[in-house]
């Protein structure tokens, strides 16, 4: 599925996986999330409930431009730099422009809709 963000005004495209997570993220659109920085790696942000974890992986690598959910504190991540091994990191999707990852790195808010 393709979504469109939209960072502090400008907007972008993102393609979620086909999995029971992104597909319940998608249920959740639109939806607007407020962000800040986490380990100068990623923004974070919550979602308004729990999402749909079952089949995912227990644990994956993310690389910069992915859009993960972290189960164990339940909140959204969204990668600007690749990340750690992570044990509970439920990848959702990706951006399909990796020349947006400066933008994502200073974003304190994205909006989030069906494309």
């Amino acid at each position: 599925m393709r979504i469109r963000l939209t960072l502090d005004g400008r907007q972008t495209g993102a393609t979620l996986h086909d999995t029971p997570a992104a597909r319940d993220f998608a249920a959740l659109l639109p939806l607007t999330v407020e962000l800040e920085d986490f380990h100068q790696t990623e923004r974070v942000g919550d979602p308004p409930r729990a999402l749909d974890t079952s089949g995912a992986p227990g644990s994956v690598t993310p690389r910069a431009g992915d859009l993960a959910y972290y189960a164990p504190w339940g909140n959204l991540a969204f990668f600007y730099r690749d990340g750690e091994h992570s044990p509970g990191l439920v990848l959702l999707g990706h951006l399909t422009d990796r020349r947006e990852l400066d933008r994502m790195a200073r974003a304190t808010q994205v909006r989030i809709e069906a494309a």
